[in-house]
């Protein structure tokens, strides 16, 4: 697959058909888009494109917003890749993107990309504050002679899929109903860092992770979940929370990693989530904090790492 992180300076020579769309989380949802799209251009041998952005565009339209992805571009074109798409468009929306007419945003993308047909989803919007919809996008399809594919709401135990849906169970900490939705468990990916090594003095020593601000955060516990490192998977036991029994004043996401004793500080650290298994406590003592941590080792222990992955 090939990655094109730039705004139509690339053109392209084959024919295309292109998902449109932010695709966060690459849910049920998404999927339907991408693998209509990938039928398709098989079928009409031409290449097959998911073209979504670099950045949240209201990170642009409104100063100071804070983004609550549930992927990261990385895990993204991961997963594509994993569809069998060709190429992959990376968009910065940007000021200059942001004032493209929904007309103007079509044939630019008609005219570089070399675009045969467009897939979107039932309620997809476009161009220069979201003033183009399915209506618009039809009349050109017809005017602009390119085939136009709608793909109507997914759903899953009669509730539609959406990614505000999965954020809202991510926050609530109902992992396996939202990774129900999702092509791998929730992870959250960042640099282990040094940390207070209270762990390590009650015989636990947790990874301490670095992450990204503009992902979203499970809502506070002790989740049970799997660690990605160097390409090796283990078991591990996952605290989410402001550590009350000793005080702890900011948020910190910490790891105990099962059967695993190397020194991975500075390392890449990839967290699954695959359950939640209790609300964050305030012990009275660190011996019954540590005797509640042997409690959630051996039930971590008694897991199995997840197939997905």
């Amino acid at each position: 697959m090939v990655i094109i992180d730039n705004n139509f300076s690339k053109e392209l020579k084959e024919g295309t058909y292109v998902a449109l769309g932010s695709f966060d989380g690459l849910h049920t949802g998404h999927r339907a888009l991408i693998n209509k799209a990938f039928e398709k251009a098989k079928i009409n041998n031409c290449k097959s494109m998911v073209y979504t952005f670099k950045n949240h565009p209201l990170t642009v339209v409104r100063k100071g917003f804070k983004p609550e992805l549930i992927m990261d571009n990385k895990s993204k074109a991961k997963l594509i890749e994993s569809l069998g798409i060709d190429y992959v468009a990376f968009v910065e929306f940007n000021e200059e993107f942001m004032r493209l007419s929904p007309e103007e945003f079509i044939k630019m993308l008609l005219k570089k990309f070399n675009v045969r047909g467009i897939v979107v989803g039932f309620n997809y919007k476009f161009g220069y504050k979201n003033l183009g919809d399915i209506k618009l996008l039809k009349e050109l399809s017809e005017r602009l002679n390119f085939e136009l594919v709608v793909i109507e709401a997914q759903s899953h135990n009669g509730e539609i899929i959406s990614s505000s849906i999965i954020r809202t169970l991510i926050k609530n900490g109902e992992m396996e109903r939202a990774n129900e939705y999702l092509m791998e468990p929730f992870m959250m990916r960042g640099i282990v860092k040094q940390g207070k090594k209270l762990g390590r003095t009650l015989g636990f020593p947790t990874a301490n992770l670095e992450y990204s601000k503009e992902v979203i955060i499970p809502g506070g516990g002790i989740y049970y979940t799997n660690i990605r490192i160097n390409k090796k998977l283990f078991k591990a036991m996952t605290n989410i929370g402001y550590n009350p029994t000793v005080k702890g004043k900011e948020l910190s996401i910490e790891t105990f990693i099962l059967d695993f004793n190397k020194d991975i500080y500075g390392e890449e650290l990839e967290i699954y989530f695959i359950e939640k298994v209790r609300d964050e406590i305030k012990f009275n003592s660190l011996e019954e904090l540590k005797a509640q941590l042997k409690k959630d080792s051996d039930y971590g222990k008694g897991k199995k790492l997840c197939l997905n992955l």
